[in-house]
């Protein structure tokens, strides 16, 4: 071998190493996100897949809301469908698996966009929502989406804006042998659909109850959260089904719930009598019983920036040009 081709077969081999180094080096394409989904049965036909106790981050991919699936005759209903057309085809085939059935139906609960995003994955004509939730998904859609691909990122891949064509009003519904009686209330947004399977005697009263987490606030009205709670405990159910927390008999997600939104307005109001800022009260101490439950600090600091402006509009004096 010359040295011309001596120098042309060590560019070669050099190349071919310097390559496979690369390769080694460079780390392999990210697979497709998938979420992990882990159905508890709450009742014959009925699993709940549990929401994290979390804020919404890029590691969870927003499946931090309750998702409930309920076999019927007729094919499966939802009660909510998560944050992405990911979570919502998850959704789908796990129905499959479970039962041998599609989806038929899907009731989302409210606007936002860990309960609603993922009735993207389903056709229009089987989502339900109530009339105030169909206008708040055609104004505010986009920005929800938008929102939750810059905290989420490829968990949202593929979802849109749900466009359903079915109201969900006052009254019974009947799917299958399952009976479902709607209430559409308010408080945690401008329209909280609750849903009472009346066969199983199963309740869903979506983010009006927290249990174990503090509840959020962006676009609450306290005093029409507080009446809906009322509603929602006169409700004679075997099981409450919060929109996130632990399925449990009896009213304990309410009465905290209540004790949430007493706590918070209260310790608000409490820092702007004293003169302090939104960092301040953001800092003061809260109950000692919510040490137990989850992202307390965080939320406090949201319901801050949330609720402080309204209480300073009632609470400031009025100046006039007299």
């Amino acid at each position: 071998m010359g040295a011309i081709e001596q120098s042309r077969g060590l560019t070669r081999r050099s190349g071919l190493a310097l390559g496979l180094a690369a390769m080694a080096c460079t780390p392999a394409l990210a697979a497709p996100r998938r979420y992990t989904l882990k159905p508890v049965v709450v009742a014959p036909g009925v699993w709940t897949l549990y929401g994290a106790q979390e804020a919404i981050t890029a590691e969870n991919g927003g499946a931090i809301a309750n998702v409930t699936l309920i076999e019927t005759r007729d094919g499966c209903v939802l009660i909510d469908a998560g944050p992405s057309y990911r979570y919502g085809t998850a959704l789908e085939a796990l129905a499959r698996d479970l039962t041998g059935k599609p989806v038929v139906r899907v009731y989302l609960t409210h606007f936002h966009a860990d309960h609603s995003l993922g009735a993207t994955a389903f056709p229009d004509s089987a989502v339900w929502v109530g009339p105030g939730l169909r206008r708040d998904l055609a104004r505010f859609g986009n920005d929800l989406a938008s929102g939750m691909y810059r905290v989420a990122g490829d968990w949202m891949r593929g979802t849109g804006v749900p466009k359903p064509v079915n109201e969900a009003r006052d009254g019974v519904e009947q799917v299958g042998e399952r009976r479902f009686r709607l209430l559409n209330l308010s408080g945690h947004t401008n329209e909280d659909l609750c849903l009472f399977e009346e066969t199983s005697g199963l309740l869903f009263p979506g983010d009006l109850v927290f249990l174990d987490r503090a509840a959020t606030t962006p676009d609450a009205d306290l005093p029409l959260w507080r009446k809906a709670l009322a509603t929602v405990a006169d409700i004679p159910c075997r099981l409450l089904v919060p929109g996130h927390g632990p399925a449990e008999a009896g009213r304990r997600g309410i009465d905290q719930t209540l004790a949430w939104l007493d706590a918070t307005e209260s310790g608000i109001a409490a820092g702007f009598e004293a003169g302090l800022d939104s960092t301040e009260i953001m800092e003061r101490p809260l109950p000692p019983w919510t040490n137990d439950i989850a992202v307390a600090r965080y939320e406090f600091a949201r319901s801050v920036m949330h609720l402080l402006p309204g209480i300073e509009t009632a609470r400031l004096p009025v100046l006039t040009n007299a």
